[in-house]
């Protein structure tokens, strides 16, 4: 079997602080020795730079960390032949490209369209698997503001699109990861709590 035949493309899904960064972590790191990190935050504020050093200071050290917080497929390409690459997340990735539309709801659509398929292709020409984080916001109330529902549809969507192209797609839900969609491929998490 080929190392591109044993690849496979994962989506974890859920809420806010529910343990989804530190599953994709611990998935990466029994996928792979050689991951590569893809961050999408931007250090906008105090708040928000304390929260990425967070996330910096809890990845390993030998991971290659590629800052994109847009041109995701691009990042894919320029990852240094790893094995897992790790994008996280996906809901800020889609929050960047909305905020440089301003209020054009059409060309904020047609830049995360964009977007996804270019990741999609990226994943697909290349040997690495891909894992993929993002925040389930369908679920709640709808937003009271025309941006706020143009943000959920915009990443409602594509969600979907990710969930329909992976493998294996995860919610999770207080810190437990249910698998809702399965490969049949080989399950590394299973060989030890990767939840930890």
């Amino acid at each position: 079997m080929t190392a591109a035949s044993r690849r496979s493309l994962t989506l974890i899904l859920g809420g806010a602080r529910g343990g989804k960064s530190a599953f994709a972590q611990a998935l990466a790191a029994k996928m792979g020795e050689r991951v590569t990190f893809i961050a999408t935050a931007e250090a906008g504020d105090e708040e928000m730079a304390a929260r990425i050093e967070h996330h910096r200071n809890a990845r390993p050290e030998e991971w290659q960390t590629i800052e994109a917080p847009t041109g995701a497929g691009e990042a894919v390409r320029a990852a240094a032949s790893p094995e897992v690459i790790l994008l996280d997340c996906l809901a800020l990735l889609v929050s960047n490209l909305l905020l440089g539309a301003g209020e054009e709801h059409a060309v904020a659509q047609e830049r995360v369209d964009h977007e996804i398929a270019n990741l999609l292709a990226a994943y697909a020409a290349g040997l690495a698997s891909l894992i993929i984080v993002t925040n389930e916001v369908g679920l709640g109330l709808v937003p009271a503001y025309p941006l706020g529902r143009t943000y959920r549809d915009l990443l409602g969507r594509a969600n979907a699109q990710l969930a329909a192209a992976a493998d294996q797609v995860f919610v999770m839900v207080a810190g437990l990861a249910m698998e809702i969609k399965a490969s049949g491929l080989a399950k590394p998490w299973e060989a030890d709590d990767v939840t930890a």
